[in-house]
């Protein structure tokens, strides 16, 4: 059931990113997504990346105050030791990157006892191919479809082959996994990787930016369950 009340099978998911909010409104800018599935979190420590958001308590403080649950993507240096902090501030998803897991399989197990769903990211430029063997730790796999660190970029199309693999790979191991795309997510956007195989969508300016937040997920959602290949795309055929 979605927060209306009406049936709606479990297909394209709509998660806003709240780094295009106003952060001075953050209460009224979480009201805005209520229609959203889960609000997307970034946490950045100008390491990982260059900027720097906010942390566990701000986290905290969102998870009491938002509509909808909480997608915590940790942009951080050192996930082996942070991660679980997000998931005790009420986080429903944490997702780290490999790239700064040094023990990604012990992570994900830690994160899943704490009672949270796990995610793991990967950078344009990381290969899914080292993660094919522990798929089953996870509960998503996102595949960043700009540098991350900054809001506002421009989808890189080149991407699309990394997600076909990434779900075809699912397919094949015969998984429940999500596949998160995040990162210039709009209209056109979200159908291309929706085709690729992609059922979790970020979205931040192409939300926040429209004069009806509400609408505006609604339409993507939309575009993305018209377009949406759990097999991978162009992988299987």
């Amino acid at each position: 059931m979605n927060r209306s009340g009406s049936p709606r099978p479990p297909a394209a998911r709509i998660n806003p990113s709240v780094l295009n909010c106003d952060f001075m409104r953050i209460g009224e800018e979480l009201d805005r997504i209520a229609d959203a599935d889960r609000a997307h979190i970034d946490v950045m420590d100008g390491h990982f990346v260059p900027n720097i958001s906010f942390g566990a308590s701000m986290v905290e403080q969102m998870a009491r105050r938002s509509p909808v649950p909480l997608d915590a993507h940790l942009m951080i240096e050192d996930a082996d030791r942070e991660a679980l902090a997000y998931a005790e501030a009420g986080a429903e998803s944490v997702t780290f990157h490999l790239e700064a897991a040094a023990a990604p399989v012990r992570l994900a197990r830690e994160l899943r006892r704490a009672g949270v769903q796990v995610g793991v990211a990967l950078r344009p430029a990381t290969p899914v191919e080292p993660l094919l063997d522990i798929l089953g730790e996870f509960d998503m796999v996102l595949v960043m479809t700009v540098e991350p660190g900054f809001g506002g970029q421009s989808f890189l199309p080149e991407m699309l082959p990394k997600v076909r693999r990434t779900r075809a790979a699912i397919s094949a191991a015969n998984l429940q996994l999500s596949v998160q795309v995040d990162g210039g997510i709009n209209r056109e956007s979200i159908e291309l990787a929706a085709e690729a195989g992609a059922d979790v969508f970020v979205a931040g300016s192409a939300i926040y930016r429209a004069d009806d937040a509400a609408a505006e997920i609604r339409r993507l959602r939309e575009l993305a369950d018209a377009h949406l290949d759990l097999c991978g795309g162009a992988a299987h055929a």
